[in-house]
């Protein structure tokens, strides 16, 4: 699984830093909280980070974020069972 880089942490960060909903500072915390690991993206915080992507007002650096949270998402399972 993929880490935060340094361009996405410190886009984290700013997006802490910053005024803005909570939707994408959970993304933004989740991205920052990978950086150095091999943790992944939760369910919450990847439905934050969408939601994030897909918001018109979010900034460059507050969609970075989220598209690094969303890229440490863990493959999504088929559901098909393997006989």
């Amino acid at each position: 699984m993929a880490k935060t880089g340094k361009k996405a942490a410190s886009n984290a960060g700013k997006t802490l830093d910053q005024k803005g909903g909570k939707k994408s500072k959970t993304a933004a915390g989740s991205a920052l909280s990978q950086t150095g690991n091999s943790k992944v993206t939760g369910k919450g915080a990847a439905s934050a980070a969408s939601k994030t992507m897909k918001s018109k007002g979010s900034s460059k650096a507050t969609k970075s974020a989220a598209g690094s949270a969303l890229a440490q998402k863990p493959a999504k399972e088929s559901g098909k069972k393997s006989k």
